[in-house]
């Protein structure tokens, strides 16, 4: 069927049709090539033998254009997104936890690409929202647990994301799409897919979209082009995929209590329109001897301006900046009767820089500031490929992954021109620094492996594998500016996965599963054991452990007339915990102090369920995450120790309660939804002494389709993001945790906002 559509949706919002899947989700490695049609769009993993569920393409494609993909997960139970804009795409505070796990821990591929950990000091892969467009992807897999043993992962401790894109035969004819909304939000879509459904077949797709940010002065805006193909070539077929994405965007100022208390949630960064304020404030740092740097204008004084009372109160400007390539070319084909081979390359290379507009440098030029930026560079290839069979009432598949990541981190200063004029766009990437603090090349190399075996007996089955893998991680400094050069390796050949299914008929199983991950080190100057100093590292290396977890998890499924739903339980041991203890303010930059600090326990019950009537779904879930330290943390780098008595209390940013409900009418014309979330309050220190209260947003949306049955050519959607307009904290953490203290790394959430979505399809 040939379509055409132009789409303006409101931001996180979708209208909840749950279907249970009328066969179980195929595993990650049929996935890419997996039919994503058909009514389903929430799948509670029926047949499977772990906590899965997966999101599918009606769902993703009722988010506002522009939105993350994440957003279409955060429903699903022991997930928590959070992100100071509205749509999940804002990088600096878009985070991740599952079960209590942090996004760092956590495994994402896209089409079995590995996307890294998705972190945004970007060093071994890529945000899913640069990889491709929410409007490509066709399906979502969500595994609470460690996540498929067939993932492109070392470091999903806690669970895997696994994206899927369209195949071309889904989406051939033509679709457009505009938007418009609050903070003069504009996003264009357009894709064209050509072939058969069964022949040659591709799509080309592009984007743009642009906000202004909802407080302060900026922009966050984005541009990507995407491409896909199907080529059969006799039995075997042939696919491509490739996208380049190229974003920008200014940042929020991080808050603390204490700020949002005495400035409120609507404080922001000076710039980039107040540039003399920025002066100024930077001129009373400096004779203060707040900043450490020469004073330059002594007549500014000592005083700041009301209402400001710190240096770090506002910085002039800060940005995000991001351009990405990603290919990939794969290839499947049968080998003989029961088996068949699937093979896949690609090549990925990025650029990036983190700016801030820095009080505690000063430029050549004599202005009280300087550009700071830390910048990126990451060139990686790799390939990955499985061989399964059916060998009686076994379904056996072998795989193995190898990557070459060569990546470049710098910490560079540009100047500002005058004391009259800037003279640089934090929105376009810096040339010319007037000073290199440090910058340093890594290398890192993974081999991967792994065996499962899924047995059929009847009603049961029953899954038996394990994989493993060697990860060698080098830093060569070109300028060390006292940052670490050395080598580590993490290498872990067994780790076993098991489990069973029982299909007791009726629309009832259960389900109970044992898996053991252990998570490479990381290749940064700003995270990780390489963040330290020389000195640090080289005391630390003979006793580093690799993070390494154990999940034990059960439950049961139900399926009958119009409910379908999860029951489960869990249970987590995560031990080597690596801790990494920033040494300053997140401007500075210091280098931090690191250290294994023990063990985490994690338990909890997940529910989640959907009833339809008619036209009527009500959807909910609910998690009860028990998360907590089991020993304290004693830094050996001070002198005596230093003891902080975490033994006992709750992981930071892992809410005890997290509740979703809504309540959807579609009667294939006319639909409305209300949906809210709810999270229980978030822990920002490690003794538990500071927090974040628990909040409830509530999205509204509404439309109508024109049209009967396949024939619906044009849609109309009206959505309001945080119906009641609540004052939140969205993100905590955004500049890591402290042990004990107020600490600026909160971001505000985003008020309500009013989104209009048009849409056709040919």
């Amino acid at each position: 069927m040939r379509r055409f559509s132009v789409l303006l949706l409101s931001s996180a919002a979708f209208l909840p049709q749950i279907a249970e899947a009328e066969e179980a989700p195929k595993p990650a490695t049929e996935a890419a090539e997996a039919d994503v049609g058909g009514e389903e769009i929430v799948v509670f993993g029926r047949g499977q033998s772990r906590q899965v569920q997966e999101v599918r393409a009606a769902e993703i494609a009722l988010l506002v254009p522009g939105t993350s993909p994440l957003r279409a997960i955060e429903k699903l139970p022991s997930v928590n997104i959070q992100s100071a804009d509205p749509f999940g795409a804002y990088e600096w505070s878009t985070r991740v936890t599952i079960r209590g796990f942090n996004q760092n821990q956590l495994g994402f591929n896209l089409d079995g690409i590995p996307l890294g950990d998705m972190t945004y000091g970007n060093h071994n892969g890529l945000h899913i929202s640069r990889a491709a467009s929410g409007d490509n992807i066709g399906r979502t897999v969500v595994s609470q647990g460690a996540g498929s043993i067939t993932a492109q992962s070392t470091n999903n401790l806690g669970g895997t994301l696994e994206f899927f894109t369209f195949d071309p035969a889904d989406v051939l004819g033509v679709t457009g799409s505009a938007t418009y909304g609050t903070s003069d939000t504009l996003r264009g879509f357009v894709r064209v897919g050509v072939g058969t459904e069964d022949g040659a077949r591709g799509f080309v797709s592009a984007q743009y979209g642009t906000a202004d940010k909802w407080k302060g002065d900026g922009q966050q805006r984005q541009w990507m082009i995407s491409a896909k193909g199907v080529l059969p070539l006799g039995a075997a077929t042939l696919d491509v995929y490739a996208t380049h994405s190229d974003r920008a965007e200014q940042d929020y100022q991080d808050l603390s209590l204490e700020m949002i208390q005495r400035l409120g949630y609507d404080w922001d960064n000076f710039g980039p329109s107040n540039y003399a304020l920025a002066l100024q404030v930077a001129d009373i740092g400096a004779n203060r001897g707040d900043s450490g740097t020469t004073p330059l204008n002594p007549a500014a004084g000592t005083i700041y301006p009301a209402p400001i009372a710190s240096l770090d109160d506002a910085y002039y400007d800060a940005s995000g900046l991001r351009r990405d390539t990603l290919a990939a070319l794969g290839v499947s084909a049968p080998l003989g009767e029961t088996a068949k081979l699937k093979l896949k390359g690609y090549y990925h290379h990025n650029e990036g820089q983190g700016t801030w507009a820095t009080p505690y440098v000063n430029s050549p030029t004599g202005v009280p500031m300087a550009v700071r930026t830390t910048e990126y560079q990451i060139n990686r290839y790799g390939v990955f490929g499985s061989v399964e069979a059916d060998l009686a009432f076994n379904h056996l598949t072998v795989g193995g992954w190898f990557e070459n990541n060569d990546f470049n981190q710098a910490r560079r200063f540009y100047a500002f021109a005058s004391r009259t004029n800037a003279g640089v766009d934090l929105l376009k990437f810096q040339r010319g620094p007037f000073f290199t603090q440090w910058d340093v090349d890594f290398h890192t190399k993974t081999i991967q492996y792994f065996v499962q075996d899924e047995i059929t007996l009847g009603n049961a089955k029953i899954n038996l594998g394990w994989k493993g893998f060697k990860v060698d991680n080098s830093a060569t400094p070109i300028i060390a500016g006292g940052r670490t050069a050395g080598t580590l390796s993490a290498e872990d050949w067994f780790q076993p996965h098991a489990g069973v299914n029982y299909d007791f008929g009726g629309g009832v199983e259960a389900f109970a599963g044992f898996t053991s991950v252990t998570r490479a080190y990381v290749s940064s100057t700003t995270s990780g054991p390489f963040s330290s100093t020389q000195t640090g590292f080289d005391a630390i290396k003979p006793l580093l452990k690799p993070e390494a977890s154990d999940t034990y998890e059960a439950g049961l499924r139900l399926g009958s007339g119009g409910f379908h739903g999860v029951l489960a339980a869990y249970y987590v041991n995560f031990r080597n915990r690596l801790l990494t203890i920033p040494t300053s303010v997140g401007i500075v930059g210091a280098a931090n102090a690191l250290q294994n600090v023990g063990s985490v326990r994690a338990q909890g019950i997940e529910a989640s369920g959907e009833y339809k009537m008619g036209p009527w779904t009500l959807f909910g879930s609910y998690s009860y995450n028990d998360n907590t330290y089991r020993n304290d943390v004693v830094i050996t780098t001070t002198t005596p120790a230093t003891v902080i008595p975490t033994n006992g209390k709750t992981v930071v940013d892992s809410p005890r309660h997290l509740a979703h409900g809504e309540v959807a009418y579609d009667d294939g014309n006319r639909f409305i939804r209300l949906a809210a979330t709810y999270m229980s309050k978030r822990y920002f220190t490690y003794t538990n002494d500071k927090w974040v209260d628990g909040r409830t947003l509530v999205d509204l949306a509404m439309g109508y389709r024109f049209g009967d049955g396949d024939k619906q050519p044009f849609e109309v959607q009206f959505n309001i993001t945080n119906l009641f307009d609540l004052k939140h904290v969205s993100t905590i953490g955004s500049n890591g945790f402290g042990n004990s203290g107020d600490n600026q790394t909160l971001l505000a959430g985003a008020p309500r906002q009013f989104f209009v979505t048009l849409k056709a399809q040919y």
